[in-house]
C-alpha cells in the first residue's frame, strides 16, 4: 500500500496537518514519535494561544492529540529512522518496517540548546525557560538572567526589560555576536545589566529556581546570584538530521522552502519550526502545518 500522505512529527505544526489532512480525506498516517508534542512539552502555562486564556503546555498538547483521534487519524508513536527521497514513490522507515508515501509533511520542529547541567533539565518550567516570548509574562516585576551573545539574547533581553523589574545579561566572551543595532539597543537599555566573560556552571534550586552560580572566565571568581528566572538563548538545533544530503538546507541546518511549504523536493513540504528560524510560536507553527496540508492536498491532486 502506498500511502497518500504521512506527516512526520507532532507538536502545533504536525497536529494541525493531520487535522487537514483528515477532513480533505487524504487519509494521513502521522508518525509521532517516542516523544510527542514538541517543545510545548517543556513549557509550563501557555497564555498567547487563541481560545485558551491559560493553559499547561502539556494539555494543550494533549488536546490536539485528542482532536486528531476524534477524527480517526491513523497515528503511530515510533520514531522515524531514515527517510529515502530519492525514489519515488518515497520510502519511510520506522526500524525496519518500511512505507511508501506519495506525499511527506515534515513538522519535526527544533530543539533550543541547553547548557547541559545537571540540575538545569530539572527546573525547565518551573523557572528555566527557552523561549522569552512564551514564558517572560510570569516574570512580570522580577529579576530574571539570559544568557547568549547574538541576535536570539538580544531580543530576548530587551523583550524582557519591558516586563522583568532586571535583565541580567550573561556573556561567555568580552564581546557579543550580534549585529551592531541589536548591541546598541540592549546597551543603552538602563534595565539590562552586562556580566562579559561569564559562564554559568549551575543551576540552584530543588523544585523551584533560586539562583544560578556564575564563573568569570578570566579571574575564576564564582558567585551565586538570586534569580527569579533564567532564560537560555544560545540558538535553537532543527531537528533536520533524516533529512541532510536530501533537502536543500540553510546555513543552519532549517529545510528551506519555497512558494510558503514546498520544499526542494516535489511533494514534500516542511511546517513549523523546523523551517521557521524566526518566530518559534505555537500559534504561527499551527498556521504552517495548516498551510502544509493545503499545499500537499494541491499537489496530491495530480497523483490520486
Amino acid at each position: 500500500m502506498v500511502e497518500k500522505v504521512i506527516i512526520i512529527g507532532s507538536g502545533p505544526a504536525g497536529y494541525t496537518a493531520a487535522i487537514y489532512a483528515v477532513r480533505d480525506n487524504l487519509d494521513p498516517l502521522l508518525i509521532r514519535g517516542f516523544q510527542p508534542g514538541g517543545q510545548l512539552m517543556l513549557t509550563s502555562n501557555v497564555e498567547n494561544y487563541p481560545g485558551f486564556p491559560s493553559i499547561l503546555g502539556q494539555d494543550l498538547m494533549e488536546d490536539m492529540y485528542k482532536h486528531v483521534k476524534g477524527l480517526n487519524c491513523r497515528v503511530i508513536d515510533d520514531d522515524v529512522t531514515k527517510v529515502d527521497l530519492n525514489i519515488y514513490p518515497y520510502k519511510v522507515w520506522i526500524s525496519e518496517v518500511e512505507y511508501e508515501t506519495k506525499s511527506i509533511i515534515i513538522a519535526t520542529g527544533a530543539s533550543a540548546k541547553w547548557l547541559g547541567l545537571k540540575n538545569e533539565q530539572k527546573l525547565v518550567g518551573k523557572g528555566v525557560s527557552g523561549c522569552a516570548i512564551c514564558d517572560g509574562f510570569f516574570f512580570k516585576g522580577k529579576d530574571v538572567a539570559v544568557i547568549g551573545g547574538g541576535d536570539s539574547a538580544m531580543e530576548d533581553a530587551s523583550y524582557l526589560s519591558s516586563l522583568a523589574k532586571s535583565v541580567l545579561l550573561i556573556h561567555r566572551r568580552s564581546e557579543f555576536k550580534a549585529s551592531k543595532i541589536m548591541q546598541e539597543r540592549v546597551l543603552s537599555n538602563p534595565k539590562i545589566k552586562i556580566m562579559w566573560d561569564t559562564e554559568v556552571i549551575d543551576v540552584l534550586g530543588n523544585n523551584k529556581l533560586s539562583g544560578i552560580r556564575t564563573k568569570n572566565n578570566k579571574t575564576d571568581e564564582t558567585i551565586d546570584l538570586k534569580i527569579d528566572g533564567l532564560f537560555i538563548a544560545i540558538g535553537h538545533s532543527p531537528n533536520t538530521f533524516l533529512f541532510k544530503e536530501q533537502l536543500d538546507l540553510d546555513e543552519m541546518g532549517y529545510i528551506k522552502t519555497h512558494d510558503f511549504t514546498k520544499t526542494s523536493k516535489l511533494g514534500v513540504f516542511a511546517a513549523g519550526d523546523v523551517q521557521d528560524r524566526h518566530y518559534k510560536q505555537a500559534v504561527i507553527a499551527a498556521g504552517w502545518g495548516s498551510m502544509a496540508a493545503i499545499d500537499c492536498r494541491e499537489f496530491l491532486t495530480t497523483k490520486i
